[in-house]
């Protein structure tokens, strides 16, 4: 059974900085994708950052140039750094792992991290 687990959210003032971390248990593969995605209250879940196992990260246009991602695949972990937070930033932050292995596909969610940026 897989298992995602963020970890590092919280509230910080409008310019800060977080770094939010995603360990993933259970696993005996590394995972073709992981992201990270947000929930604001009354919108629909969107996609921050992903990166692939052997590709270059995309992100979301509303966070370039402030926010990094990077996983280690040994640990099967992801990270995301957040630079100059802003209050539209406030939102659940979601781990994702998805991908295929033996034609069979997979989508993991861990339980969320509240991230509130304060103005």
């Amino acid at each position: 059974q897989v298992q995602l687990v963020e970890s590092g959210g919280g509230v910080v003032q409008a310019g800060g900085s977080l770094r939010l971390s995603c360990v993933a248990s259970g696993s005996t593969f590394s995972f073709n994708a992981m992201g990270w995605y947000r929930q604001a209250p009354g919108k629909q879940r969107e996609l921050v950052a992903r990166i692939t196992s052997g590709g270059g990260p995309t992100y979301a246009d509303s966070v370039k140039g402030r926010f990094t991602i990077s996983r280690d695949n040994a640990k099967n972990m992801v990270y995301l750094q957040m630079n100059s937070l802003k209050p539209e930033d406030t939102a659940v932050y979601y781990c994702n792992a998805a991908g295929t292995r033996w034609l069979s596909s997979y989508n993991y969610w861990g339980q969320g991290t509240q991230v509130t940026v304060s103005s």
